[in-house]
């Protein structure tokens, strides 16, 4: 998002971080999200500059007085208030202000931890379990369907948070199943001001050994680093460290690659 869409969608967060965060206030938002998806002509009216902002709230109030909360409504307000580049924009607003509104939730059920480990260990259930993946992103089986499958998946295994952004992940927006479940991880990682990187390495590292990784990479950016690790023996010794686009590899492999370009070059 870039330019005036970026500030509005700011302006957004600002009231987010101003109201009492529900258990249901991520998924108003994000029924709106698809009700935008949905109706272009809805789109078009709340986000055209042309029109005065009065007259796009006034339409919000119109449409969605009454059956959202007074929370949603404030936030969905403050949106259309703002101006954007493209319609679709909004949209995709309020779908990431959804993921917001249930990780400030989570937070302020002292169960941000908690929401961070269950995202990161159902997105390695479902890299490894290639069938299931492929039945998440299927887009020929019902929405329904796909999610009730995630339900059962994590039926005493999850909390409430973490199984709503689950069935978030296959209801679609353009993203796959993994690619939705990483953006969680980053919006709970940026409720404690932290950047996620993901580690890979031979075998497993003890408690003493993430620490000090984190605290290091924590000097290197400046900010607090929630580690995911995952064992991968592919690496053959060293550490992979992948934080947004930037990598860090320091493997075995990487540095016989690294030699094997220099004899051929």
């Amino acid at each position: 998002m870039r330019g005036a869409s970026k500030e509005s969608l700011a302006r957004a967060q600002a009231v987010l971080a101003g109201v009492t965060v529900s258990d249901s206030l991520g998924d108003e938002l994000f029924s709106v999200a698809k009700v935008l998806d949905s109706n272009g002509s809805l789109r078009r009216a709340l986000t055209d500059p042309a029109r005065p902002a009065a007259a796009r709230t006034g339409l919000v109030g119109q449409l969605f007085g009454g059956k959202i909360s007074a929370p949603a409504l404030e936030i969905l307000t403050a949106a259309v208030d703002g101006r954007w580049v493209s319609a679709r924009d909004l949209a995709d607003a309020l779908d990431q202000l959804s993921v917001e509104a249930e990780v400030a939730y989570a937070d302020s059920q002292g169960k941000l931890d908690e929401l961070e480990d269950q995202l990161f260990r159902l997105d390695r259930v479902v890299v490894a379990e290639r069938a299931l993946a492929d039945k998440l992103n299927d887009r020929t089986i019902p929405v329904a369907a796909r999610q009730e499958l995630l339900r059962g998946l994590l039926q005493g295994k999850a909390d409430d948070v973490t199984v709503r952004l689950a069935e978030r992940a296959v209801d679609g927006r353009g993203l796959h199943f993994a690619a939705a479940m990483r953006s969680y991880q980053v919006a709970a990682a940026a409720r404690r001001d932290a950047s996620v990187a993901t580690v890979r390495v031979a075998a497993d590292l003890t408690e003493d050994e993430r620490t000090r990784l984190a605290e290091a990479l924590g000097r290197q950016y400046g900010r607090q680093i929630q580690l995911n690790v995952i064992v991968d023996p592919a690496v053959v010794g060293g550490v992979r460290v992948d934080i947004g686009d930037e990598v860090i590899d320091g493997t075995i492999a990487a540095r016989l690659d690294e030699a094997q370009r220099r004899i051929a070059g």
